[in-house]
């Protein structure tokens, strides 16, 4: 196994970009899992490969560390978003992406020439348990619902972002533990297809603090679609506006909830390093 490589990051959420154009990967599931290791691979939250599409522009999969596939990403969105542009793959500042999740519609913002940041239209929420999925006796949407795990009872909100999460508002994110909980809700039964799960503090209604366990990889320092996920949890429970500053351990990011029924995030796309992996 050989290929050239891209180390990018969104707000400490990394991934291994590859160019699917020109290298070949034969056994993603196995890449992905010796890429991300830390100690004996590159080291990255996914692997990610740009791939032609026919329907937009490009079309990305996305494997997480532990071999699975995701359906989408916010924070890898933002990083395939600049790295096609700078690598001049393309020329176009607003972009279309197809994932396993549908069109993404990224686009990168210039302040006198200079790249700033990029604004990711993540499309409608979903909130119908059959949509996310959940498993649920009704149709109707799982708005702070309480879910028992260990003896302990959270309250949750459940929203697809073209992936799951599950959302549970607390008084001080400080006090949970992320590694003892987070794996115990992403593989709860009433999740058919395990779950993200974030934990979030409302510091006012245009501030959320937010810590994730995402499916697949575990503790990250950022979720992009986690982060969409929570705004609009927040705001259909009255805790939050529509438009306010997502915290992450990586960072800050800035997610609208619009009139046209999207969400939108804003964020940075850091480039680390260029490298050439090779197995012997």
């Amino acid at each position: 196994m050989e290929f050239k490589f891209s180390k990018w990051h969104g707000l400490g959420n990394d991934f291994v970009i590859v160019n699917g154009f020109t290298e070949n990967i034969e056994d993603l599931a196995t890449a992905a899992i010796k890429v991300c290791d830390r100690h004996f691979g590159v080291g990255a939250d996914g692997l990610v490969l740009v791939l032609p599409s026919e329907i937009a522009d490009f079309r990305m999969r996305i494997l997480n560390s532990d071999g699975s596939e995701a359906e989408m990403c916010g924070n890898v969105t933002r990083c395939v978003a600049r790295y096609v542009y700078e690598s001049a793959m393309t020329d176009k500042t607003k972009l279309t992406i197809e994932t396993q999740a549908g069109l993404i519609r990224p686009e990168l913002l210039f302040d006198n020439g200079i790249l700033k940041t990029v604004r990711v239209d993540m499309g409608e929420p979903k909130l119908k348990p059959s949509q996310i999925p959940v498993l649920s006796e009704y149709d109707s949407s799982i708005v702070n619902s309480p879910l028992c795990i260990d003896n302990h009872t959270f309250y949750i909100t459940c929203v697809s972002m073209g992936n799951p999460h599950c959302v549970t508002f607390v008084d001080d994110i400080d006090t949970i533990d992320l590694p003892k909980f987070g794996p115990l809700i992403e593989s709860n039964s009433m999740f058919p297809r395990k779950t993200n799960v974030e934990f979030v503090q409302v510091l006012d209604p245009k501030t959320l603090r937010m810590r994730v366990w995402e499916r697949g990889a575990g503790i990250t320092l950022a979720c992009g679609a986690g982060a969409c996920a929570t705004l609009v949890a927040a705001a259909i429970n009255g805790k939050a506006d529509k438009a306010a500053t997502v915290k992450l351990d990586g960072g800050d990011l800035f997610i609208e909830w619009g009139e046209d029924n999207h969400v939108y995030m804003s964020g940075p796309a850091t480039e680390v390093f260029c490298g050439h992996y090779q197995e012997k």
